[in-house]
């Protein structure tokens, strides 16, 4: 398998990613070897879509999930999509069937155990969904370096991640890799844990810490750095939740906190015209027939205008969302918007996890110390 760079790697970041490999590859058995609370149950009830869909996967691939989110965006019918660090393939078989016969996913992984595993039973989801072809392929590769594994430029709508760019050591090569492959208007939905403050260089060194996603989580600032550095939109915030360790971590983390995090990421065309706007959510996704939460600060409701801000204006105009939305001028607006920009706008996933905490009733101060859609 090709360099996990395009560029040079240093002997360091050669020894995590073994580390990595050895142990998802023979460490860890089964969801229930992990040490965090990563791939504990979403903290809202799945759609009825998304819970038929993953009730159709196979037993082996399921117990062998390492996600800590649901990475599953609305609008996929007919898409291409990829999935950086694939694993068992959960994800993916979950995506193959939403995409439908015509979509297509395919898989990466760098590590081979992962891969064998989930290419073993795509002849058993092509029949169980009925398809007469497969759509969705695994190949092994680093997701840092999508050209070894021949990806090429603009070929995805849509690249998802669950809880996987944690574990590289190179943040800034995964997303260039990701806004290179991207289609303009391609959507990077993903996943992934966030640290509260910068590990010390001792823990950052601990096998088990980066295995279990928390010695390479990133500072949610600097994700937001990377990503208007690459080109990407501001990330917009989905959801998140506080992520607690057993017994064998705690001494370990200390007064560290850890959350999982869902982004969403767009991929705009250069000549994108930046407004804003109101728009009108004309309704019938699958699974949003009447409202879209589109982040943790705009929900779309079917035929009510909403002021929207100018990136996410674009965003709408731009991407697979664009037939799904009505773009009403100044001069065909019947009234302003009935819901306006909100004044203080959720970016931190920490102060999400916090609030989410307290509407739940579970405080975190304590948590880890139809239509064609893409063509």
């Amino acid at each position: 398998m090709s360099n996990p760079s395009s560029g040079k790697s240093d002997s360091s970041s050669l020894q995590t990613y073994d580390d990595v490999k050895e142990y998802y590859g023979k460490c860890l058995s089964d969801t229930k070897d992990l040490k965090t609370s990563a791939c504990a149950a979403p903290t809202k009830p799945l759609p009825k879509h998304l819970r038929d869909a993953l009730q159709d996967i196979h037993e082996d691939v399921s117990s062998r999930y390492y996600g800590c989110g649901l990475s599953a965006p609305e609008y996929l019918e007919n898409c291409s999509i990829l999935d950086l660090g694939s694993g068992s393939g959960r994800d993916c078989y979950m995506l193959s069937k939403l995409v439908g016969e015509n979509g297509r996913v395919t898989g990466i992984d760098m590590t081979e155990e992962q891969v064998e595993v989930s290419s073993r039973y795509i002849d058993h989801h092509t029949k169980t969904f009925g398809y007469q072809q497969p759509n969705v392929n695994f190949v092994l590769g680093y997701i840092e370096n999508l050209k070894s594994a021949d990806l090429q430029d603009g070929s995805f709508d849509i690249i998802i991640s669950n809880c996987v760019i944690n574990l590289s050591p190179d943040k800034r090569a995964v997303l260039r890799e990701a806004y290179r492959v991207l289609k303009d208007g391609g959507e990077m939905y993903f996943s992934d844990m966030y640290i509260n403050k910068p590990l010390s260089p001792e823990l950052k060194k601990n096998k088990v810490l980066w295995g279990e996603g928390i010695g390479g989580a990133l500072l949610w600032k600097d994700l937001f750095q990377i990503a208007e550095e690459i080109g990407f939109t501001i990330p917009r915030l989905v959801t998140a939740r506080y992520i607690s360790v057993n017994t064998e971590l705690e001494s370990l983390v200390g007064d560290y906190k850890c959350v999982s995090a869902t982004f969403r990421l767009f991929k705009l065309p250069r000549d994108a015209v930046k407004e804003n706007n109101v728009v009108i959510y004309r309704g019938g996704i699958t699974g949003c027939e009447k409202e879209m939460p589109f982040d943790a600060n705009f929900t779309l409701k079917e035929g009510e205008p909403v002021e929207v801000d100018e990136e996410l204006n674009a965003i709408l105009k731009n991407s697979r969302f664009e037939q799904k939305f009505l773009f009403p001028s100044q001069d065909e607006r019947s009234a302003p918007g009935s819901c306006h920009i909100p004044k203080n706008i959720t970016q931190d996933p920490f102060e999400l996890a916090e609030k989410l905490s307290r509407e739940n009733g579970k405080p975190g101060s304590d948590c880890c110390s139809g239509p064609k859609a893409c063509s």
